[in-house]
C-alpha cells in the first residue's frame, strides 16, 4: 500500500483545470479589464481565489499536513504566511511605526501551523482582515507611478510584487494539494 494519494481532477469539461468553467469563480470569461490598476485588481483577486479554491474541503490536519518534505511548507502554513506579508506591505506604505508581525519570530506562520480548527479559523480571519486593509491602503494611490515609504518604491512595483508573492504561492498550493489527496488542476 502506497502513503502516495491517486491523482484525480473534479473538473469535467477540461481535466486539467481545477473547477469546470460554470463552477469557477475566478474572471476567465469576457473581455480583461480595462487599464492598468484594473488588471492588477483583477489578477490579484483570481490568485486570491486559487489559493482559496486550494484550500477548499480540507480538514484541519490536512490543511496543517507539511506533505512535500523536507519543505516545512503546508497550505495552512501558506494562509498565514499571505496574511504576515499582506501586512508587510501595508507596513512598507503607511506612515508611521509598523504593525507587529501577526505571528510572532521568523517562520512562525509555517512552523506554528498546526492542524486544529481554532487555528484554522484564525488564519483565514487573519488572511481577509489583512487583504482588505492593504487594499485600502492601496485604494489612497490611484496612480501606479506615485511614490511612496520610505524606501520611495513605486505603486506598480508594489502591485507587481503582490501579484508575483501570490502566483509563486499558489504554484506551491499545487504541489502541496495533489501531494494530500491527489487532487490537480489549476
Amino acid at each position: 500500500m502506497s502513503d502516495e494519494p491517486e491523482r484525480w481532477t473534479q473538473a469535467s469539461v477540461y481535466p486539467d483545470m481545477w473547477a469546470d468553467p460554470d463552477e469557477d469563480p475566478r474572471d476567465n470569461d469576457g473581455p480583461g479589464p480595462e487599464g492598468e490598476l484594473a488588471t492588477y485588481q483583477s489578477v490579484l483577486r483570481d490568485f486570491r481565489i486559487t489559493l482559496e479554491m486550494k484550500c477548499q474541503g480540507l480538514d484541519p490536519e490536512q490543511l496543517a499536513r507539511r506533505s512535500v518534505p523536507p519543505s516545512t511548507m503546508s497550505l495552512l502554513g501558506l494562509l498565514r504566511h499571505l496574511a504576515e506579508v499582506e501586512r508587510d506591505w501595508r507596513n512598507w506604505i503607511v506612515p508611521g511605526d509598523p504593525e507587529p508581525k501577526l505571528y510572532g519570530v521568523r517562520d512562525a506562520d509555517f512552523d506554528q501551523a498546526v492542524g486544529e480548527q481554532a487555528l484554522v479559523d484564525g488564519a483565514f480571519a487573519d488572511l481577509a482582515r489583512e487583504q482588505a486593509a492593504t487594499d485600502a491602503a492601496f485604494a489612497a494611490f490611484p496612480d501606479p507611478a506615485t511614490r511612496v515609504g520610505e524606501d520611495d518604491n513605486s505603486v506598480r512595483e508594489l502591485w507587481v510584487h503582490r501579484i508575483e508573492e501570490y502566483a509563486r504561492h499558489c504554484g506551491h498550493a499545487d504541489l502541496l494539494r495533489e501531494r494530500v489527496d491527489g487532487r490537480v488542476g489549476q
